[in-house]
């Protein structure tokens, strides 16, 4: 320990000065020798080891354990080595990107489940044939992410309200229809009969767009049509609207589809829609969410892709 003046810089941030000694740092660390990083920066081991203890003197902690032939990495040593070998890899792939017109390298995409499953990853064939150099990396879940901390690039919503302090951009609407398996709706008499909805099982996404939606799709639909729903009628929810989907087409019950996402299914008579005639328009929206600061070249491009497949769908 550092008694005095472990005191004193405990609380202090790295500055500028500190940059080079941090270098020195990650090359012997990586190289778990002194020796092997004086050569590698052509100085002498002795001005290596006066480096690494100026350093850790300011810093108020060990770095390395010193060995009569070789040196090892503390534990708070491991713990700063992982977060600079992190940062100059970040660093290195940003400057990749910049040469590279920032065409290239890694892209993370955050989507709500249900449409990654059902509409944004059959379509990525496309996107990877258009932009080889680009990796993505895509993320699911029903929470709202925090963009500042988790590494994530852009965000895919399905909701009527906007994120506050981010930029969106409306991708595309959405419109509601009841669908289930050509089983279920031969068995429940439901071609063109409305009333006998009322003796089949609900199916509906829990999370459709708030974090406890419940019936909400139902409900929304069942109004714009005009129709009553027993509030007691048998019913399944998921937290997933592809899941309920899944459920329709293995004969569970009646469910509430989002057409943009059932498309498929109903082309390929997995699903049917029962009451054809009974689609309304959804108050909710696809947007894409990003940090205001965040308008890289990549993500622009794959929001004018994600467009541009909004647009054929």
């Amino acid at each position: 320990m550092y008694p005095e003046k472990s005191y004193i810089t405990r609380n202090k941030l790295l500055n500028g000065y500190q940059l080079s000694k941090l270098y020195t740092f990650e090359i012997a660390a990586r190289h778990s020798s002194f020796a092997l990083a004086a050569d590698e920066l052509s100085i002498s081991p002795s001005a290596v080891s006066h480096r690494i203890n100026s350093l850790e003197e300011e810093l108020g902690f060990k770095l390395f354990q010193r060995f009569h032939r070789k040196v090892e990495l503390t534990s708070e040593g491991e713990r700063v080595f992982w977060v600079l070998k992190s940062s100059l890899e970040y660093l290195n792939q940003e400057i990749l990107e910049i040469k590279n017109q920032e065409l290239s390298g890694t892209l993370t995409v955050y989507s709500r489940p249900s449409i990654a499953q059902c509409w944004l990853v059959p379509k990525l064939a496309d996107f990877a044939h258009r932009y080889p150099a680009i990796s993505l990396n895509i993320l699911t879940g029903n929470e709202n992410v925090n963009f500042q901390g988790g590494g994530i690039d852009l965000a895919i919503y399905f909701d009527d309200k906007t994120p506050e302090k981010l930029s969106y951009q409306h991708l595309m609407d959405e419109s509601m229809v009841p669908v289930c398996s050509p089983e279920y709706a031969d068995k429940h008499q439901l071609h063109g009969n409305l009333i006998n909805l009322r003796q089949c099982t609900l199916l509906h996404d829990r999370q459709a767009w708030s974090y406890d939606s419940d019936r909400s799709e139902w409900n929304s639909w069942s109004q714009q049509i005009g129709f009553d729903l027993d509030p007691t009628q048998r019913s399944m929810g998921f937290d997933r609207s592809d899941l309920a989907i899944i459920a329709a087409i293995n004969h569970v019950g009646v469910a509430m589809g989002r057409k943009k996402l059932v498309n498929k299914r109903l082309e390929n008579q997995e699903l049917i829609m029962p009451f054809p005639d009974m689609e309304v328009r959804c108050e909710q929206r696809y947007y894409i969410s990003t940090l205001s600061d965040r308008q890289w070249p990549k993500i622009n491009a794959f929001i004018q892709w994600l467009k541009k497949m909004a647009d054929e769908s």
